[in-house]
């Protein structure tokens, strides 16, 4: 695989190590699977202070988010970008009729569905990967696979604007907006412009630049990213947060106020009606 796509197996390892606590927030029995051993290889290269415990909160999050979306909305397509070793399709408890796509580099969703060949696809729900460089044009291919722009579809980011340079993401993000309907839901996460420039997260930058995996994109307001790219933000949570704590989180969490904080944000955006967009 591409170097930048070994990062979904050491999130993998973590979430893996998440579900064989007793306590865990979430249970992903393929986690260990498709981490292998380089996920956890890579998990001990690159974990420092709050890396385990965010990846079981981001995890946790986005899955609640994503239940939440699907029940509130109605929404029966749902699209993962950069999906990496993500299992959500398998372990979720999706309605029937759902179609979940995935979308990351062909190497990777290759060496998944080895991974996976033996798991037998739960009922109800279909699964579709969509080979794609997400640098070039990707909505042709998705179309190509089923999708429907003129339906309201849930997109997941997960794990992925760091990785890009601020001019990418915020294609992305518009992007996603312009092919959306009312009824849409975009769910994410975003890194602080200075967890890129503190000392502290020098060595861990390092190692990820010398695996071929830089961080490149952070900002200290991810609401106004959201809304500039065309979506309502419903809510913005840093982990330690109310609605993103869930007994994880061991750090004070500073107000925002505060600068020069590294920070991690979760996110969950709205589609605005046409009205709204207008007004």
């Amino acid at each position: 695989m591409e170097a930048v796509s070994r990062t979904a197996q050491w999130t993998a390892a973590a979430r893996a190590l998440e579900t064989e606590r007793e306590d865990r927030l979430f249970a992903d029995p393929y986690a260990r699977t498709v981490a292998d051993t380089i996920g956890f290889e890579l998990l001990e290269r690159y974990a420092g202070a709050g890396t385990v415990p965010f990846l079981a909160i981001r995890t946790t999050y986005l899955d609640r988010a994503i239940v939440r979306a699907v029940e509130e909305h109605g929404i029966r397509q749902v699209v993962f970008l950069a999906a990496g070793m993500d299992t959500r399709f398998y372990r979720l408890p999706w309605p029937d009729g759902v179609t979940v796509y995935e979308l990351d580099r062909p190497a990777l969703l290759e060496a998944k569905a080895q991974m996976l060949a033996d798991e037998p696809a739960p009922t109800g729900r279909t699964r579709v990967t969509v080979p794609v460089d997400l640098t070039q044009d990707w909505t042709g291919p998705l179309k190509e696979a089923g999708w429907r722009s003129d339906e309201p579809v849930l997109w997941v980011v997960e794990g992925l604007l760091f990785f890009l340079p601020e001019s990418a993401v915020r294609n992305l993000i518009s992007t996603l907006a312009a092919h959306s309907v009312p009824g849409s839901v975009l769910l994410g996460d975003v890194i602080s412009r200075a967890a890129l420039d503190n000392p502290l997260s020098r060595p861990f930058l390092k190692c990820l630049k010398e695996d071929g995996n830089p961080w490149l994109f952070g900002t200290e307001t991810p609401e106004q990213l959201l809304v500039d790219c065309g979506w309502d933000v419903r809510e913005v949570r840093q982990p330690g947060e109310p609605g993103a704590d869930f007994d994880r989180w061991p750090y004070p969490v500073p107000a925002r106020s505060v600068p020069g904080v590294p920070r991690s944000f979760l996110f969950t955006c709205d589609l605005p009606t046409s009205e709204a967009a207008a007004a």
